[in-house]
């Protein structure tokens, strides 16, 4: 039977601070290079989620040694050519897409055929976006209707360097790629939208022979072949998507403060905050540092400014792409209408959000115009919910839960969310903060 969050009561105001988990991206990418590495890496602050323990479970398949104890994550790696490989391997990717194209990357030389398994959710996305372009490299796959999970990776001795264009600003495409360039023989080339950088960051703070050259519109990657991955000792920054959710709690919420300590804020990583900087929301990054190529800092908010209606720009979109559920919560609080554009990409996601987006606001009271890619949102400044809501049938998209959550907190009225359990796809202590924050 499903597990059942009910919120009755608004939380008006609050002065915290608090630490979120580590972040989802980089426990993840952490996992599969330490697993390539020479040696034994050590991370602090691994999120101790459902995607992350999906990942070690994979590379724990492949033959390489993990140890969990006293906070600290290690991991054991044999190289590049170290992974173990025999018949009949299935990796289950659970409801990771990170996990499910980048680990394909890396085995497109497997001497015997791997087949990636996931949940309902994820056996429902596009994986011939990754299939397409590493077939390239002389793998070749099977995929159920020619397009999602189950896929069997059927590996090549000989891998070929490629030219690949990604255009969809899909970070997992762009990083599968990566992994894959890094066993074939010359140069691949990729020309990639903007998105995330973390896996590029890894590889330059790593010293792998890849080369960057950031234009307008796109990036222009290099990436030679890789023959020795250094060990990876890491402190993982806390991740800026849940913190998302606190930092449009406090600015929906009058008279409040909160600080969240030492997150993670890589420039492709905070259009959310350029987003509510823009319509009015008082943030403030302090103690910035970077960090192994990485950007953190301290992220402080405070409520109560009257809410600005925002014309998002497109340009923004890959920078928060897993915050805009949150964000449409303070675009309905503002004053106006907010319009946000191509955003077809949200509907790639564990759900279709930009769909769930439009139930979620209509629920609410808030009138909304959606297509297959944009949205624009009526904002109510004054609005005030006194009626139950009931979430269900989400496909247990953990960003759906958690906004309802925040929209029950800042709105009020009585919601029954269904389906508790998926937040431990990416933030298990995501309820308890929230506790916290009440006291």
């Amino acid at each position: 039977m499903s597990k059942i969050t009910i919120v009755k009561k608004k939380l008006n105001y609050f002065k915290k601070k608090i630490f979120v988990p580590g972040d989802k991206s980089l426990s993840i990418r952490w996992v599969l290079f330490a697993s390539l590495g020479n040696g034994t890496s050590t991370a602090k602050n691994l999120l101790m989620s459902d995607d992350v323990f999906a990942a070690i479970n994979a590379i724990r398949k492949l033959g390489i040694k993990v140890e969990i104890k006293n906070f600290k994550t290690k991991i054991y790696g044999k190289g590049l050519k170290g992974y173990k490989y025999k018949k009949n391997i299935i990796i289950n990717s659970k409801n990771s897409g990170t996990l499910g194209r980048l680990i394909s990357g890396i085995l497109i030389d497997t001497p015997y055929p791997i087949k990636i398994i996931g949940d309902k959710s994820l056996s429902k996305r596009d994986f011939k976006r990754i299939s397409d372009p590493l077939s390239k490299f002389g793998t070749k796959f099977k995929l159920n209707k020619n397009k999602n999970l189950p896929m069997t990776i059927l590996g090549s001795t000989k891998i070929s360097p490629i030219r690949y264009v990604e255009n969809k600003g899909s970070a997992q495409c762009k990083s599968s790629v990566i992994f894959g360039a890094m066993k074939a023989n010359g140069t691949t080339i990729i020309k990639a939208k903007k998105s995330r950088n973390h896996t590029e960051l890894l590889c330059k703070y790593l010293k792998l022979p890849i080369k960057i050259k950031k234009k307008n519109k796109y990036d222009e990657i290099k990436v030679k072949k890789v023959t020795k991955i250094k060990p990876l000792n890491y402190n993982i920054p806390s991740d800026i998507s849940s913190s998302a959710f606190f930092i449009v709690l406090t600015a929906l919420s009058k008279n409040s403060k909160l600080t969240i300590k030492n997150v993670n804020v890589n420039e492709t990583r905070t259009g959310i905050i350029t987003i509510l900087k823009k319509m009015g929301v008082n943030i403030v990054l302090k103690n910035k540092k970077i960090y192994k190529g990485e950007n953190k800092s301290d992220i402080i908010i405070r409520g109560g400014n009257s809410i600005r209606p925002i014309n998002s720009p497109s340009k923004l979109n890959s920078n928060a792409i897993d915050e805009f559920l949150v964000i449409f919560l303070v675009a309905a609080k503002a004053k106006g209408v907010s319009s946000f554009k191509n955003l077809a990409e949200l509907n790639q996601k564990e759900s279709p959000r930009l769909e769930w987006a439009k139930k979620i606001l209509n629920l609410m009271g808030i009138k909304t115009i959606i297509t297959k890619n944009s949205i624009k949102i009526f904002g109510n400044p004054n609005l005030e919910i006194n009626k139950k809501i009931i979430i269900k049938n989400y496909m247990k998209d953990h960003r759906v839960f958690m906004t309802s959550v925040i929209a029950a907190l800042s709105f009020g009225g009585e919601w029954k969310i269904y389906d508790t359990d998926s937040i431990k796809t990416s933030f298990p202590s995501f309820l308890r903060i929230i506790n916290n924050l009440k006291k």
